[in-house]
């Protein structure tokens, strides 16, 4: 008699718990329907700015989503419903890194073409001059021209990738194009700029 009541017991306790978790069926469906959104809305900007922020939140969608498909509703509600809010961390970090990136390129793109028009005018004198100076011999001359065509280059392709929507790469050429400038400035005796140093 009392084994019959344990295993009713027993049976009720299973059945009871079962209910709890269909219970959370629906609102873990929605909640991760909200997640996936949330994540989806800000995942595609935090990729550019913040790349290694979304692995942690996608890591967390999928949790929850594995959760959920092993019918452990309670934990996959759990798990969803912090998401929007991580999202939302998310794109601000994104909005963040995007605005310090833009001010480093408006800064770069004030003084970077002054730069290499300062540097062009320099190799066109020396070009045009019989003897080059005591401190430039002509193998460092030829170095600064073909490096003058390169830098040349490299800020063409930086404002391409501004235009195009990829201020991290617009920035990263910009740095490379500044630190590339100061060299050539330096090796044709010119004086480069204290802004010239690369960030």
């Amino acid at each position: 008699m009392k084994k019959g009541f344990a295993l009713i017991a027993v049976v009720l306790v299973g059945l009871m718990l079962v209910a709890g978790c269909s219970r959370d069926k629906e609102p873990a469906e929605a909640a991760l329907k909200a997640a996936e959104a949330a994540v989806s809305a800000a995942k595609a900007e935090a990729a550019k700015y913040v790349p290694d922020q979304v692995k942690g939140v996608e890591d967390a969608l999928k949790a929850a989503k594995d959760a959920f498909e092993k019918k452990e509703y309670t934990q996959a509600l759990n798990a969803a419903k912090d998401l929007p809010a991580k999202a939302k961390e998310l794109a601000s970090a994104a909005a963040a890194k995007k605005a310090e990136l833009t001010k480093s390129w408006e800064e770069m793109a004030g003084g970077l073409p002054k730069m290499v028009e300062a540097i062009k005018s320099r190799v066109d004198i020396l070009s045009k001059s019989k003897k080059l100076p005591a401190n430039l011999d002509k193998a460092k001359f030829e170095g600064a021209k073909s490096g003058l065509a390169e830098i040349t280059q490299t800020w063409t392709d930086a404002g391409n990738a501004f235009k195009g929507g990829n201020i991290a790469d617009a920035v990263a050429k910009a740095n490379a194009v500044k630190a590339k400038a100061a060299e050539i400035m330096t090796t044709l005796g010119m004086q480069a700029p204290a802004a010239a140093k690369p960030s």
